[in-house]
């Protein structure tokens, strides 16, 4: 799970690209095939301070799974990749709480 802030002047483009990904679910779901995921939810948080996405990502592997993203050719990992680097604002440091599974 991660969470950044996002521009407030792209928040527009942020929903935008969510929308148009969830249009695009076959194609996603190919990315995940790849990568080895099982599941991603966005969350958009409005704050004082701007909104903020939370992103959390299951899989088994996510070290393995970000490296699978990052050497991506697939069309839809591009436009991922780049409108992401055009909205986000930074990571936002977030102190993990609890974290158990089975």
């Amino acid at each position: 799970m991660r969470v950044a802030r996002v521009r407030p002047d792209k928040l527009d483009v942020l929903k935008a690209w969510f929308a148009e990904a969830e249009q695009r679910a076959d194609e996603v779901r190919a990315t995940f095939e790849q990568e080895g995921v099982t599941h991603e939810q966005a969350k958009l948080i409005s704050t004082a301070d701007g909104p903020l996405l939370v992103y959390a990502v299951e899989c088994a592997d996510y070290e393995a799974a970000g490296e699978v993203f990052r050497n991506s050719t697939l069309p839809i990992d591009a436009e991922h990749k780049r409108v992401m680097a055009e909205v986000l604002d930074g990571q936002v440091d977030t102190p993990v709480l609890l974290d158990i599974h089975i």
